[in-house]
């Protein structure tokens, strides 16, 4: 008051006093805590509208960290100026970052692993993990990881055989892979019960199939389904391998010839040598539980035909609720080169199966619903005559949700002309509590398919080949 009473302005007056902050003088600006506190208020706010709301809300949520990143600390100002540029000409704060190059899987999706830190997590938990060792196939240009655990002082009677991240673009794939080896070595929650199943089973799995193209996808092509050389490595195996792509050439070309791949030919190589008693193949972009055949409506499998379906209707209960029985295709449809028809035939092994483990929250509960209904309908006639998952009785669930097992015509292909955002959230969680739930529940899903072939084995008075 002084101050102004000899003549000065408010502003001087407090520059006088030593009161000129930012916040005294210019209250309507945010001091670095509040800048802090409001982007955290904002993105609690829109993640919990985006669980609520599903796939158009989650993509906000990202666009809003990321616009938020971008304004505070933008990577260059050449980037910055490009990121006005693209947004200027109409696009969404997530198809800018696309266009600039900005939306690897790092940089949106922290919590996944990239084929680098998978590789480092293996030779950690191979050099402390008892009973488990890694080794290295497919040659320099392709090494996969492979990793086998047998618990010492045990005499396993099931071997089992998984294969993870035959797809590049499938990422939960190979992070589900992980975190069962993660279990069986005692770091999860699922310990305990992965030490009871050791003591009957045992496990070879390959953790990431396609390493070369995952990194790709990891670096942000998140469509990338085939591997360097173009080619569907789930259309590549010596089953009924037919040349020619049945869908879309980009994803589904089958090769030159059957086992063209230097990956299926390590396929082929490692699970010859296993000579497993059961083979899984893991699979996203839908949910589904299948036993073979996929090629063909015609011939129904007869070996262990009903005790696999009664393995696939118990673990169905628990995981899925989801399509579970013989995979197949309409007449005149073609699905062939599958591992999970080659596994089952070629190598006699006693139970094989495919699982399809993920599809965005909204195709999810549609899926679940329309099953329950028609399993209510027509299950019982389902069961009395094994009838394949592509016959009429369930047709019109898989022209709404294709899936790589049951080829059906007029299917509604959502891997057309996608963007990189659409694919991701089609193949995978975008959000870590989902991301951890389907990790965790699908990996139970594993010991429990483990421990009920064991059981069946052992009643069966039959030991695994070794």
């Amino acid at each position: 008051r002084s101050s102004k009473a000899h003549g000065k302005t408010h502003s001087e007056a407090l520059e006088l006093e030593g009161m000129e902050t930012m916040d005294t003088l210019y209250p309507f600006y945010h001091t670095t805590e509040k800048i802090s506190e409001e982007l955290k208020r904002t993105l609690s706010v829109t993640r919990t509208s985006a669980h609520r709301t599903g796939r158009a809300m989650k993509q906000a949520t990202r666009a809003a960290t990321i616009a938020a990143i971008a304004a505070i600390a933008p990577q260059s100002a050449k980037a910055s100026t490009r990121l006005r540029s693209s947004k200027a000409h109409g696009k969404t704060e997530v198809e800018a970052l696309e266009l600039e190059g900005m939306q690897t899987m790092d940089t949106l999706y922290p919590f996944y692993h990239t084929t680098e830190k998978i590789s480092e997590e293996l030779k950690r938990l191979s050099e402390s993990c008892p009973g488990m060792s890694l080794q290295q196939v497919g040659g320099p240009e392709r090494s996969i990881d492979v990793v086998t655990i047998r618990a010492p002082g045990t005499s396993p009677v099931n071997k089992n055989f998984l294969l993870f991240g035959e797809h590049s673009r499938e990422l939960i794939s190979p992070e589900s892979g992980l975190h069962l080896v993660r279990s069986l070595c005692g770091e999860t929650g699922l310990s305990e019960e992965a030490k009871r199943v050791l003591q009957d089973s045992e496990f070879q799995i390959v953790v990431n199939g396609n390493p070369e193209s995952r990194k790709k996808v990891e670096s942000g092509d998140f469509c990338l389904r085939v591997n360097p050389d173009g080619v569907d490595l789930n259309r590549n195996w010596a089953e009924e391998w037919q040349p020619g792509a049945v869908l879309d050439p980009a994803d589904t070309n089958p090769g030159p010839s059957p086992f063209s791949e230097p990956e299926t030919r390590a396929f082929k190589q490692l699970v010859e040598d296993y000579r497993p008693t059961t083979f899984l193949t893991i699979h996203s972009g839908t949910k589904g539980m299948y036993m073979p055949w996929a090629y063909d409506m015609e011939h129904l499998a007869n070996r262990n035909q009903p005790q696999m379906m009664t393995i696939l209707k118990d673990l169905d209960s628990k995981h899925c609720e989801c399509p579970f029985g013989a995979a197949g295709r309409e007449v005149g449809y073609s699905c062939p080169g599958t591992c999970l028809d080659y596994v089952y035939d070629k190598l006699q092994t006693p139970y094989a199966f495919a699982f399809e483990i993920y599809c965005g929250p909204e195709y999810a509960e549609d899926l679940r619903q329309r099953w329950n209904e028609k399993m209510s309908a027509e299950g019982g006639q389902f069961f009395q005559t094994s009838s394949h998952l592509a016959s009429e009785h369930f047709k019109d669930i898989f022209v709404d949700h294709p899936s790589s097992f049951v080829q059906v015509r007029n299917a509604k292909h959502r891997g057309f002309h996608r963007s990189s955002t659409d694919c991701f959230e089609q193949f995978n969680p975008s959000d870590a509590e989902e991301y951890r739930s389907v990790v965790d529940n699908w990996s139970a899903a594993y010991l429990e398919m483990a421990a009920m072939v064991a059981k069946n084995i052992r009643g069966n008075g039959t030991r695994a080949i070794v």
